[in-house]
């Protein structure tokens, strides 16, 4: 699962005009071209759905998993696998300038009417390029140039210092990226796709590439890169144990690694007594779609059903986003089995993608999203999968419409940049971007307008 932007791997945040669209940093390696930050379970990469911005215990089995190396035949491994550290190079200006433009060619989605195309960007770097770049400043300052010359109000550049506030975008606690791959047999492997420079995981020898086999002795064999994401994480400052094998035919090795969590936590929560001495409403805020904010709402909303609540309200007003992901999951939580959260689509307009909900709903209650201007991204995301498939009214002003997805990628000096690479419609194939979501009330209804105006949308969907 991408949570940082990575090369064709994750979806990142959403949000609008303060972009928050994370790729953990990547450590350079020769091997790859550019380092993307963040990834999702798309298939692009780790998107943000975010606006750029100015401003659990588990049990582990009774029985460890055997830390004996596999007996699968090994084969070659692939060059991405066998990163072996090396002293960093020294990047020049003008490989910095290219590798900007590298990332560009080979992700960049044209949203607007700017005609992009590959051989016109090409003859932009022949022109860059002709002259020397003498200064690193300079270098960030044609970068900066080449990304407005392509009219994308989300794409940018962040300067070393905006690049590692993205850490609060980790959702592992350790720093690191995963992503599933698929090998040669059709089976399912968790890679490492990023780490955060001198993080948590890098620090205690996790390396780019390394396959993780088990959690805390918990076999991570037929689960997402998200359900895995979960079980790194805890409380800040406690450790978790990770057994990885380095490449296809390398030593099995458990390392203990140390969480340190950057995020602060988005969910505020409290229980509200309605006029009906019966109706007891949990009230849920959610401001932004960050690292821990899929754990902690699940952590609200089961202590919530356990004081009685029978309505729930989730306040996305002035959300502008964060991580594609984390709204996909948080849509899920409330959704039936087999219920499609989003549509996304890369380059190909054509070529859509269901992102499909596959488990049952936390709750059953009826739901109020509480909406407004500043409501985007991320927070769209959930708006309209739970209104589309009738699970909550929503309520207040029409949301900001951005229905763009950009990944960050980290680039050799520190520096990143964040590109769009993908959008997305909602499920009844509205696309929002520039358009928003009309809600149903401009003014909170009473309970049981919600109910009958959820149960005839069920009807009408159902035939």
């Amino acid at each position: 699962m991408n949570l940082w932007l990575i090369p064709s791997t994750i979806p990142i945040l959403s949000t609008p005009h303060h972009h928050h669209h994370l790729h953990l940093p990547i450590i350079p390696t020769k091997l790859s071209l550019h380092n993307t930050l963040l990834a999702t379970t798309l298939s692009f990469g780790f998107f943000f759905s975010s606006l750029p911005s100015s401003a659990s215990a588990l049990q582990p089995p009774s029985l460890p998993i055997p830390l004996s190396p596999s007996t699968e035949t090994c084969r070659d491994v692939e060059l991405r696998d066998v990163i072996v550290p090396t002293a960093p190079e020294v990047v020049t200006n003008e490989g910095l300038v290219q590798e900007a433009w590298q990332i560009v060619n080979d992700d960049f989605l044209d949203t607007g009417n700017n005609r992009w195309s590959q051989d016109t960007w090409q003859l932009k770097k022949d022109d860059i390029l002709s002259n020397s770049i003498q200064t690193r400043s300079k270098a960030h300052n044609i970068i900066k140039r080449m990304l407005a010359s392509l009219g994308d109000p989300y794409t940018r550049f962040l300067s070393p210092e905006e690049f590692s506030k993205m850490a609060r975008y980790d959702i592992t606690g350790i720093g690191i990226n995963l992503r599933e791959v698929t090998d040669d047999n059709g089976d399912h492997k968790l890679k490492v796709l990023g780490l955060i420079l001198d993080g948590p995981a890098h620090s205690a020898g996790v390396r780019q590439g390394d396959e993780i086999l088990a959690v805390n002795n918990i076999e991570v064999k037929g689960k997402s890169a998200f359900e895995v994401s979960s079980l790194l994480q805890g409380p800040n400052g406690t450790s978790v144990t990770i057994q990885v094998k380095r490449g296809n035919c390398g030593p099995v090795e458990s390392i203990e690694v140390q969480r340190q969590f950057v995020a602060r936590t988005p969910v505020s929560y409290r229980m509200e007594q309605t006029d009906s001495a019966a109706a007891r409403v949990g009230y849920i805020r959610l401001k932004e779609f960050n690292a821990l904010a899929r754990k902690d709402l699940v952590i609200a909303m089961k202590r919530l059903q356990d004081m009685g609540a029978s309505y729930f309200v989730l306040d996305l007003r002035d959300n502008l986003g964060g991580l594609v992901q984390a709204g996909i999951e948080i849509a899920k939580l409330f959704l039936n089995e087999g219920d499609t959260v989003i549509y996304t689509a890369g380059r190909d307009p054509q070529l859509q993608q269901a992102v499909v909900s596959d488990t049952s709903p936390m709750i059953h209650a009826p739901v109020v999203v509480l909406v407004n201007d500043k409501t985007a991204s991320a927070s769209e995301i959930v708006a309209s999968a739970l209104h589309d498939n009738c699970r909550a009214v929503l309520v207040g002003k029409r949301t900001y419409g951005k229905g763009l997805i950009q990944s960050v990628f980290e680039l050799q000096d520190g520096s990143g940049v964040v590109i769009t690479v993908g959008k997305y419609v909602t499920p009844k194939h509205k696309d929002i971007n520039g358009n928003g979501i009309e809600p149903d009330f401009q003014k909170l209804p009473a309970w049981d307008d919600v109910s009958q105006r959820l149960s005839k949308c069920s009807m009408l969907q159902q035939g």
